[in-house]
């Protein structure tokens, strides 16, 4: 951007005679860059939190595969433990099986928690009514 700066109004002589036109001209430029350059903010932005996104989901799904085909292996593991230590074949899996649904039951709770404590993205929204606030007063 560095061609197509604007003079300040600091910077322009208070004598300079300019017709409401030029006037009216120039805020609607001036509002019309200021609009893109929030858009090319707000775009630079999500494209940083989407790489980050992309990172972290890989690293998720990678970790998500790898618990997945080890639960077989460890839930048998765990209920031949079980049988090892004494107990009926039948009644170590059915332990396991039942520490399992207690898990679920308990994450079920946290993330129903969690979603409770979503939110609409607040500032963006204030800041957003802030200027077509701003916009209509000029207008």
């Amino acid at each position: 951007m560095a061609g197509t700066e604007r003079p300040r109004a600091q910077d322009v002589p208070v004598d300079s005679q300019r017709s409401l036109g030029e006037l009216f001209s120039d805020a609607t430029r001036d509002m019309s860059t200021l609009v893109r350059s929030e858009i090319e903010l707000a775009k630079s932005e999500i494209k940083i939190n989407v790489a980050h996104a992309a990172k972290g989901s890989g690293a998720l799904i990678a970790a998500g595969a790898l618990a997945f085909f080890s639960f077989p292996f460890l839930s048998m593991a765990a209920a031949y433990g079980i049988h090892a230590l004494g107990l009926g074949l039948g009644w170590s899996f059915l332990i396991v099986g039942g520490a399992y649904l207690l898990l679920a039951g308990l994450l079920v709770l946290l993330g129903v928690k969690s979603f409770k404590k979503v939110r609409p993205p607040q500032r963006t929204i204030r800041t957003t009514q802030e200027t077509v606030a701003t916009l209509k007063s000029v207008g």
